[in-house]
């Protein structure tokens, strides 16, 4: 009597399972990117730009913005430099978009020595 071969059912489900783990891992990474056109990547661009730049008016004197292209997950990203009010010096500071509730915080004035890696 001849047997039939048998495949070995936990090696096929094992090698299927990482297969799709893959896929699954690759797409989610790629997600954001291709979920996103080029025009609404420009438009979060210019929501950044547009917030930050208000908000910094208050202690930048002429900020000029400088927008991450795609930021992160949750946020979009910028630094703000120029003139400190009132001052001499030349400071940078980070700016946070958070995309979901469209609020912006603009972190501390940084100085040009901090900003070059030098200790604050």
């Amino acid at each position: 009597m001849t047997q039939t071969p048998t495949l070995k059912a936990p090696r096929i489900r094992s090698v299927v399972a990482a297969l799709l783990s893959a896929g699954f891992v690759a797409a989610a990474a790629a997600g954001p990117t291709l979920a996103s056109s080029p025009d609404a990547w420009e438009g979060l661009r210019q929501q950044v730009a547009a917030a930050c730049q208000k908000l910094a008016l208050d202690r930048i004197e002429m900020p000029v913005v400088t927008v991450d292209p795609f930021g992160s997950e949750s946020f979009g990203l910028a630094l703000v430099r120029g003139k400190a009010k009132g001052g001499d010096a030349y400071v940078t500071s980070i700016c946070v978009y958070d995309k979901q509730r469209r609020t912006v915080e603009l972190g501390s004035d940084l100085s040009d020595d901090v900003v070059r890696g030098a200790n604050p």
